[in-house]
């Protein structure tokens, strides 16, 4: 099954409250690894999404720079 796609806004929320929920202790042991491992893989695609974005920017930004 492909993984869905998640907005960069839902996974910092989605982040944010498994954090909470670590730093509460509201986890057993056996969820905390789980969590630990969706907790990386949110970053990485928010990662992914800054990184595009950054792109995208500087693209336009040359683009605006070269129409002058």
């Amino acid at each position: 099954m492909a993984p869905r796609k998640i907005s960069y806004k839902a996974a910092i929320e989605e982040i944010e409250e498994i954090l909470e929920k670590i730093e509460n202790e509201e986890l057993d042991v056996d969820e905390l690894s789980d969590k630990v491992k969706r907790v990386s893989t949110l970053l990485k695609v928010c990662k992914d999404k800054l990184y595009k974005t950054e792109n995208d920017v500087r693209e336009i930004l040359d683009q605006l720079e070269e129409d002058e």
